[in-house]
Parts: C-alpha cells; structure tokens; sequence
C-alpha cells in the first residue's frame, strides 16, 4: 500500500475512506473531498493562472471523481486519479475557451496555444525561450503514453507527485517507473534533434531528400524515419548538442498560491455533507445532457454510471462500464443477436489530430457549426460540409447513425480530407439501425485520409469506397458486421494504402459461412494500391479477398488467421475460411499480385490461394502455418514463389504448379515446427504498438530468413 508524504491524509485512511464510498457512504465521500480540496483546488488554480473557472473544473472534476469512484481499483491511490480527472478537465476547459468567440476577450490562462495537446499544456507556461519552444514541439511527437508520463513527470518534478503517485497513477511499480522516464526522456531528446534540423538554414540535402511526401503531421512512422536519419547523418546529428536537459526547462514555472474559495476542514461535519450536496446539485443541472447519474447495484457492491449520450425514445442508453476499456462488440443485429465471439485485441487507435476545422461529438447536434464549442452530433452531417484540405476530428463515444453516411466531397494532393479521432479518443460509430440494404459508409471521393475509427454493427458491409484513388485508411477496426470489414471496389480504385487495421468477426447469420470477409479489394480495377500491416481475423469467410481485382495489388507484412470457423454455432456452416483469397472469381482477370512477408495460420481454408488466376503473382518470403487446406494452393499462377514457408497444414503444404520456385521450405526440407523459434501465437494475435504497428513477436519467425518477418513495426 501507497505511504503518504507529510500534510496529507495517511494512505490507510485514504483507503479505507475509498472503500467506504465505494460502499454507498455519503459521508465517507465528503471527508474524502474535504481532505483532497486543497491540493485538487491549488493545482487546478496553478494550472489556470487564476482564473475565474477554476471552481467549475474543481466542481466537475468532483462529480466525475463521484461516478468513476466504484472503478478505482486501488483506493489508496485515489490523490493521483483525483488529479488525473482535473488534468483532463482543465485541457476541456482550455479546448472550449478557445472555441468560443465570446470568450475571445478574456486573458488567456497559458501563454501558448490553449488548445495543444496533453503535455504541451504541461509546459505552456514557461516562458518561450528556443530550447523551451522546442520542447513544447518535440512534445507533440510523442506517443500518446510517454505524453502522459511527461505530464506526470514534470508534477514530480515540481514536487506535486512523490515516485510512489507516479508508479500508481501508471499501474507499474516504481522501479520499473525510471526505466519509462529514461525511455521518455530518449525519445524526447531525439525529437528534439529533429525539430533543431528542421529548422535549420540552410538545411541539410539529405533530410531534404528524406521528407519528401511528408505532410508535416507529427506521427509515429515519420518520427521513426527522421530521428534515424539525423542520428545517422553526420551534418544533422550536430543539432542534437547543446540541449539543456529537461528537467531544467520545466522548473522555470514558479508555482501560485493556493487558492482556496469553500470550507476545507475535515473536522466541519456541515462542510462534509454541503460538499456532497453541491456535487449532488451540480448533478441535477446536468441532467438534461449527457451528465445524468445512476446507482447499479452489481454483486452487493454500490457503483456509479454515467450516459454517455442523450437518450432518445427509440435508443436504450449507454451506459459506461465502471471500469475503463475497448467496448464490448454486440454482434451484428439478427433474430437472436450475441455478443462477438471475439474479444477486441485491444487495437491502439492511435494518437489522432490535435486540431480540426470540423468536430463531432456524441452531445452534439447537427444544428450545431461543427466548432469544438458546438460540434455536430453525426459523422453525415460533418462530410456534407467539408472542404478540401480540412480536417473532421470525432471526439470519443458511441454513436448509433440511423441513415447510412455517404462520403463524397474530394480533397486533393495538396489539400487532402482528413476524418480522425480527436486525439487519443476512442469514437465507434455503430451502423446496426441502418437498414440491412445499406451500406455503413459509402465512398466516392478522392484524396482522403481515415484513420483511428471503430466501425461495426453494420447489416451489410461496413465501408465501401468505390473507384476512389489515393485514399488513406489507417488504424482502423472494423468488426462483426455482416459481409465485410472494409471493401475497394470499381474501375479506377488508384493509389489507396490501407494501413495497420483490424478486420475481424463479420459474418450474417443468413448465409453462415458463406459471406463475411475482412479486408476485400475486388469487383475493380486500378494500379499503385498498398495493403501493409493489417489483421483478418475470426471472419466467417476469407481474411484477404482479392478476387476479380485486373491490376497488381502489393499486399505485405499482414496477418491472417483464425478465419472459416463457426464460431457462432450457425447452422448450415459452408465457408472457404482461406487466409489470403489472392485470385479467381468470375471475370478471369490475370493479376499480377505482389505478397510477401505475410502469414496465415489456423484458417479453416487453404492458406494462400490463386483462385486458378493466371496472373504472374510474385510470392516470396510469406509463411501457411496449421491451416486446415493446403499452404500455398497456387495451380495456375506463372509468376515466382521463393523463400516461403508451409509447416502443418493439411493435407499437404503446397501445391505449386505452374510457378517458378526457390529456396522455399517445401524445396529445402525444413517441414517441421522446428523451423520456428515460437509457435505460439498469442503475441502476433495480442495488443498493437501504441503507434499502431503490428506487435513484435518471435511467433513463425524463423532462423534461417526464410518465412515471414514477424517483427511488427
């Protein structure tokens, strides 16, 4: 159990405070406010410089500490989530400040952009030095967990937070907290090495060279490309000397004095119960959004719950769980609807766009101007009105579209359409009220980014772009829908990436077997398409369709698995459950298609299959593992098919016929586990890089170079 630190409440009264609470004791709960208000009011004040809301955000900091208390698995930790909520709640603030023209008057509570994101509000208030500029930009390339050790940091490093709160407010011991920091710490240093050579005049050919296609976006892959490139480059590695460490940056704030405006003592029984009932009041204000409280009683233990979105006649509220995490996929709707047979890998969304032009929210209303003060409530609404070169953020949170959401206004190579998640947040837009003769989301433009969104639900396929050219679809999960995840079709599908998505658990109870794929790029034609470092997974039919597509498709380090199984019971099961479906179809197309380092295992089906296409396919350096057809089952191809792997499959491992091969395992001897250095799956199959990259795993990888590259990101 946490120890306390002088001044504060002993960590087993905070403990046994919590419990009490957790229990239903009201008066528990207000002897925890009184104790914690000082600390909680002083740092909102600090963060605000004063200013007049600071008794708003402590309020509403106090009544989401009041829902959320029956999910704090720790009670002895309950100050460093206390301060956890107000962090959050003073960045809202900030956000709707900036938003809102009436408040444009007003003295801004940091020196920099209010509206930065989680750690550079964490150093906004130092003054704006270069070193401390660069600080604040190297920030914004952090991920999203090293973003919120920074912050967590810098209290530590003010003395706010002991080494013990931070260790408790990551969920690691403490030793294993200066291990994060250290991490931290190097990833910042680089960045800022990267920034200093950015900004460099004149700057060096080779980073010119090296950020060509660049959109300026701070993101993972870019930060892994340009932080390698100055380390490597000997004119961009000098940037990197000189730099003041951080620490030393972050104390130039000078802390404000506490700020206290109601009764703090623990001793007032009065105070006690008037604290409890201002959070109770602010409650009963809040009603009429999305602030409405309820009591579930679960196991004899008391909790509190929160809706997260109006409840309209014919919607049943959400209701979050007491515990934070992925939401539960329902299954797509049917006579007798369940809950997925399978359980989210926990897909990282990802760190989405800090700023926007356009928001949506699940509080919002379509009559809204789409600002962060007033987003708009749909996702159909926001793609009516966007223009090319902006950018549509969803905040987090459910939302349930009646009418299916057609995409149609194009961005363009220099002024692209961006739909993302607002920043770390979670949105899942649940299309099971659109009719079962819709689609979810229909596409018909070009030069559009999407990425960081969980679509599901959907009675037929989920997202549909039809003859689009040089679309983005990123750090995407889709999931249970009827016919398929995410679907590229048509004459003229030209230039699209889709990029580090999960697919998985579509299937319709209607043909049990016979439809449900993951990813399909079919029914079409057009050159230049990637598909790179995306899962099928647990689908009813094929992982990868790619049947009936006339151009070449480059298709590597993707995952397929699990697939053609009956999962649901279904009866009448018939599936072809192949793990990467790469040709054939009805219109005899001779694709050329380029896959390598991808890997199937336990599919039901074959695990790579040309469908008898006759295209000169190029396969090298892929792995069939345990597959219940053949491993490569390619009849008809002419193309190459070298260094590959097939170990377990049935009834035999590979049937090549017309192809050119070599070095594959099947030529070499090497038919056994042995080959492998795991074979165990349960890391390729388990939780993302925060960045959104596959996981590394030694799963399949093999000695020899022959085979998948396993290695994630």
């Amino acid at each position: 159990m946490a120890t306390s630190r002088p001044g504060e409440m002993p960590a087993a009264e905070v403990d046994a405070l919590v419990r009490a609470a957790q229990a239903g004791d009201e008066a528990a709960f207000s002897e925890l406010v009184s104790a914690h208000l000082p600390v909680l009011q002083g740092f909102v004040g600090r963060t605000l410089n004063g200013h007049a809301d600071v008794d708003d955000v402590v309020q509403e900091t106090l009544v989401r500490a009041m829902r959320g208390l029956a999910g704090l698995r720790e009670p002895d930790k309950f100050r460093s989530w206390l301060l956890a909520i107000a962090y959050r709640e003073t960045q809202a603030l900030l956000r709707r400040r900036t938003a809102d023209p009436s408040r444009a008057g007003e003295p801004a509570a940091e020196p920099v952009d209010p509206d930065g994101d989680f750690a550079e509000r964490t150093v906004s208030e130092l003054m704006l030095a270069d070193q401390r500029r660069e600080l604040v930009a190297a920030a914004r390339w952090l991920d999203v967990d090293d973003q919120r050790l920074l912050s967590l940091w810098w209290q530590e490093t003010l003395g706010q937070l002991s080494r013990g709160q931070l260790a408790a407010a990551l969920s690691v011991n403490p030793k294993h907290v200066a291990v994060r920091v250290q991490r931290m710490r190097a990833q910042l240093e680089a960045v800022r090495g990267v920034i200093r050579a950015l900004r460099a005049a004149p700057r060096c050919p080779g980073l010119d060279e090296a950020v060509q296609g660049w959109n300026g976006v701070a993101d993972p892959l870019w930060r892994k490309r340009l932080t390698r490139h100055v380390r490597d480059c000997v004119t961009c590695e000098q940037h990197a000397h000189g730099l003041v460490a951080p620490e030393d940056l972050l104390l130039g704030i000078t802390a404000l004095p506490l700020l206290l405006g109601v009764a703090t003592s623990a001793a007032g029984g009065a105070a006690k119960w008037s604290t409890w009932a201002a959070v109770r009041g602010y409650l009963s204000r809040k009603a009429v959004a999305a602030a409405a409280s309820l009591t579930v009683v679960a196991g004899g233990v008391t909790a509190f719950a929160v809706l997260e979105e109006p409840a309209t006649p014919d919607a049943p509220a959400f209701v979050s769980p007491a515990v934070s995490g992925p939401p539960l996929a329902t299954g797509i709707p049917s006579a007798s609807p369940t809950r997925s047979s399978t359980p989210s890998p926990a897909a990282a969304v990802g760190s989405g766009v800090a700023t926007a032009d356009i928001f949506v929210a699940p509080g919002g209303s379509d009559s809204g101007d789409g600002t962060a003060a007033r987003p708009y409530a749909t996702l159909g609404k926001a793609v009516s009105v966007v223009r090319a070169g902006q950018t549509i953020a969803l905040r987090g949170g459910t939302y349930r579209p009646t009418e299916p959401v057609e995409i149609s206004g194009s961005g363009t190579a220099e002024r692209r359409i961006t739909i993302s998640n607002y920043r770390d947040e979670r949105p899942v837009l649940d299309f099971g009220r659109v009719p079962a003769d819709k689609w979810g989301i229909t596409q018909r433009a070009d030069y559009v980014t999407v990425q960081g969104l969980e679509i599901m639900n959907s009675r037929s396929h989920a997202y549909v772009c039809r003859s689009c050219r040089y679309g983005v679809f990123q750090r995407l999960v889709i999931h249970d829908n009827a016919r398929s995840s995410l679907l590229l079709r048509d004459a003229g599908t030209i230039g699209n990436k889709v990029l580090d998505c999960d697919f998985f658990d579509n299937r319709d109870p209607a043909a049990p077997g016979s439809v449900g794929v993951g990813l399909a790029v079919t029914f079409g034609s057009g050159t230049g398409n990637l598909i790179r470092g995306n899962r099928a997974f647990h689908n009813a039919d094929d992982g990868f369709d790619f049947n009936d597509f006339a151009d070449p498709l480059t298709v590597e380090y993707n995952r397929s698995y699990g697939n053609g199984v009956n999962r649901w019971s279904l009866p009448g099961w018939d599936s072809d459950g192949v793990g990467f479906s790469i040709g054939g179809g009805d219109r005899a197309v001779t694709a050329a298609h380029v896959l390598r380092h991808n890997a199937a295992w336990d599919n039901a089906g074959h695990g790579f299959d040309d469908g008898d296409d006759k295209g000169a396919m190029r396969l090298t350096n892929n792995t069939a593992f345990r597959n219940g057809g053949v491993g490569f089952f390619l009849r008809a191809t002419p193309g190459t098919v070298r260094d590959n792997v097939a170990v377990g499959n049935s009834p035999v491992d590979a049937v090549v016929a017309a192809a050119t091969g070599a070095g594959n395992s099947w030529q070499t001897g090497d038919g056994t586990t042995a080959l492998f250095r795991s074979t165990d799956p349960r890391a390729a199959e388990g939780r993302r890089a925060p960045d959104g990259t596959l996981p590394d795993t030694l799963f399949l990888a093999t000695r020899s170079g022959i085979g998948a590259d396993m290695s994630g990101g």
